[in-house]
């Protein structure tokens, strides 16, 4: 999904049964967060234009949902199995 001018995805590894997000093209402060159930994992972009989240555990890819907050108020989400 592309959120302002950044664009975020999920991730996913069949091997480990877990998802993450990934942020790229942000700036310094814009935040991404990926939930799954109960579980929810953030990330923030420090020192590059890319930010990542720790991996929450999920049956299938489109079991979670990444979405992410830009320093400039925008906000947006992927849709399922995105």
């Amino acid at each position: 999904a592309v959120v302002g001018g950044s664009k975020i995805e999920v991730r996913y590894s069949e091997v480990c049964s877990a998802s993450w997000a990934r942020l790229t093209e942000g700036t310094i402060g814009d935040t991404v967060r990926i939930t799954a159930g109960e579980g929810a994992q953030d990330g923030e972009v420090m020192g590059d234009t890319d930010a990542y989240t720790p991996m929450v555990a999920v049956k299938k890819a489109s079991d979670a949902k990444a979405c992410a907050t830009l320093t400039s108020g925008t906000k947006g989400c992927t849709d399922p199995g995105e």
